[in-house]
């Protein structure tokens, strides 16, 4: 990796950092389910399909998608409209899952099946994710080409894969702490009203 390929390579990595940080309903997702599985192990499907859903975004921005969605109105607001019923619904299945983590009668951790669902739809229909992702990392991959745009592409990628497992792995620390486990139906209710207040901002912003 030549001094160029170095450059391109920490402006992808500190790029993808200061994007993935910010609290969002996609991290809320992966920590809450890496606290609520029984072991960091079983919530790798979340895990990895948040992961995956990420490369396939940074990939499609990095090659032109980007443009597509910035240029295109129509393409913007089915985005939005289906983000906003897709954080309503998260938020009420999040509210009523207020039953205490590791009740015998219904602790509710998601299945294989719903883990992956979720963080794919939770991934893919969240507009401010992906617009951040082809707004941000499609035009700033426009100043590189050849073997530097595939590092500034890789170091995007790696935080994104580095964060979620690492996101996971904090959520299952917290969540074996007991007083994780007496504040779950709270902690869902915010959780709640944060997917409703991310679905209001969203819809506000498009009208």
């Amino acid at each position: 990796m030549g001094e160029n390929g170095a450059q391109a390579f920490l402006h992808g990595f500190i790029l993808a950092i200061g994007l993935i940080l910010p609290l969002g309903v996609q991290n809320l997702f992966v920590f809450t389910q890496g606290a609520l599985q029984p072991k960091l192990f079983d919530a790798f499907p979340v895990v990895i399909a948040a992961a995956v859903c990420d490369t396939l975004l940074i990939l499609l921005s990095v090659q032109g998608v980007s443009l597509l969605l910035m240029n295109f109105g129509f393409f913007k607001m089915i985005l939005i409209g289906s983000g906003v019923v897709f954080l309503c619904y998260m938020g009420w299945l999040t509210w009523h899952n207020t039953s205490e983590q590791g009740s015998d009668e219904d602790a509710k951790t998601f299945s294989l099946k719903q883990q992956i669902v979720f963080a794919v739809t939770v991934s893919l229909l969240n507009p401010h994710a992906v617009l951040d992702t082809v707004g941000v990392i499609g035009t700033s991959s426009v100043s590189y080409a050849g073997a530097d745009k595939l590092f500034f592409t890789a170091a995007c990628i790696a935080v994104s894969w580095i964060w979620f497992f690492s996101l996971a792995a904090l959520g299952r620390t917290m969540g074996s702490r007991d007083w994780y486990s007496r504040s779950f139906a709270a902690i869902n209710r915010v959780s709640a009203v944060f997917m409703w207040g991310s679905a209001s901002y969203m819809l506000y912003s498009a009208v």
